[in-house]
């Protein structure tokens, strides 16, 4: 049976080589996105919008997904991008990797979804693969198919960072651990940093070596109101206001969102307990990953405040933030970019552990006078209280301070990577703009 299986693989291995990039003729450009969702919504939200900016481009290219996230399929996909759900993975309170579902031992899980991410890319063969963070996937899952890409194919390899990732000496550590580095060199062509390098620069914070370094792009941070499939924010004044929809008292309005919702539960309970302005609504945005029973508790606690409403999930937060006269949410990569992008006032309450990220990201963006930040050690409902009856002042546009104009810049950046320009240096779409004109990194 061995002897026939070992048949078998060399076999296709060998169609797959007759049948390789030259026969492609004149197909679309294939681009595959992985992102491994253990935590919350941010890796698939965050590949969504590149894969919606990227699916613009012309000739329009074909787009595959490979999400850890069964709600994958509820977010609407632009034409020409499809998914793979992979089974799910979640995390313990001490950051852990385990099953969110299936019964069985996480090893045999990451096995099982190592096989399937292989078989996709095997059968999609695609000329581009950008990862979400991890350069192995959680737990090495990516081995196989970055050894196979490398192997039978030219596909270009990208891994894409949010801004910030940990405490400095938390990811120099854990990359030593997983030999980060090492597998960068080995497989990737680039790095695209979804930030701006005066905000924070990964290379110095994280001791990142020159030849690495030399494949980082900055993007900009993703401004979800920069791609050209995103909605006008006049549609609330287009239809009934959302103090109708939801019989919501007039007046303001707070939005409170906490992203998937593993870990919000802190939040949304101080929030429910706080007082609003007088006259004003609320809005309470729980996600789809929120434990059962404390979903049940949130909303017996809705249930006696006339003045809150609670909404278990929703795909595109744009119509509520659009609303909102003020937001109260987590620290997530994405959920701060569309608080600035709608220039909501906002006060941040960051996540702290497993990881820092959060926080360190709310400290900068308080620094540069964008938002407020409310350490979770001081989280109460009269906390929230005091920030929402404080008063209204005036919001600073992130444009302003920092290079917000990633999704723009995403498609030259894929022009750039499938031409194997390796200087940044003659590529002008590379800059970070700093308040004092613009320059390349």
């Amino acid at each position: 049976m061995m002897f026939f299986e070992d048949e078998l693989v060399r076999g296709l291995d060998l169609a797959e080589s007759l049948n390789g990039e030259g026969s492609r003729g004149s197909s679309p450009l294939r681009i595959a996105f992985y992102s491994h969702d253990a935590q919350g919504l941010g890796h698939l939200r965050r590949n969504l919008l590149i894969s919606r900016s990227l699916s613009a481009i012309e000739p329009a290219p074909s787009i595959l997904l490979l999400s850890g996230l069964r709600e994958t399929a509820t977010f609407g996909l632009p034409e020409g991008v499809d998914c793979v759900t992979l089974p799910s993975l979640g995390k313990d309170a001490a950051g852990k990797y385990e099953t969110r579902s299936l019964g069985i031992e996480t090893d045999d899980l990451i096995s099982l979804r190592s096989d399937l991410i292989l078989s996709a890319i095997r059968s999609y063969r695609p000329d581009v693969l950008i990862v979400d963070k991890l350069p192995l996937g959680v737990l090495g899952e990516l081995a196989p198919s970055l050894a196979w890409l490398k192997k039978h194919t030219r596909a270009r390899l990208v891994v894409g960072i949010r801004d910030i990732l940990d405490e400095p000496e938390t990811v120099r550590r854990e990359w030593a651990r997983d030999n980060t580095i090492g597998v960068i060199r080995e497989y990737y062509d680039r790095v695209w940093v979804y930030g701006d390098r005066d905000v924070y620069a990964i290379e110095e914070e994280y001791s990142i070596p020159a030849d690495i370094a030399a494949k980082i792009r900055y993007t900009g941070y993703l401004n979800p109101r920069d791609e050209a499939v995103s909605a006008s924010c006049s549609r609330p004044q287009q239809s009934p206001s959302l103090s109708e929809i939801m019989d919501v008292p007039g007046g303001s309005l707070t939005l409170c969102s906490i992203g998937g919702g593993r870990d919000g539960l802190p939040l949304a309970l101080s929030f429910l307990q706080s007082e609003l302005p007088a006259g004003s609504g609320g809005v309470l945005v729980t996600g789809p990953l929120m434990d059962g029973e404390d979903r049940a508790l949130l909303n017996a606690m809705v249930a006696n405040r006339p003045d809150m409403r609670l909404i278990e999930f929703v795909t595109d937060p744009e119509p509520l933030l659009c609303c909102a006269d003020r937001v109260i949410s987590m620290g997530g990569y994405n959920s701060v970019c569309e608080v600035l992008a709608l220039q909501k006032r906002a006060l941040i309450v960051p996540r702290v552990t497993p990881r820092r990220e959060q926080i360190i990201r709310a400290e900068r963006f308080a620094e540069l006078g964008l938002l407020d930040m409310l350490h979770p050690d001081q989280l109460d409902g009269d906390s929230l209280s005091a920030w929402m009856c404080s008063g209204d002042a005036p919001v600073r546009p992130a444009e302003t301070v920092l290079d917000f104009r990633g999704l723009s810049r995403l498609p030259s950046l894929l022009d750039e990577l499938r031409a194997g320009r390796g200087d940044s240096s003659e590529f002008p779409g590379i800059v970070v703009r700093n308040g004092k004109g613009a320059r390349h990194v």
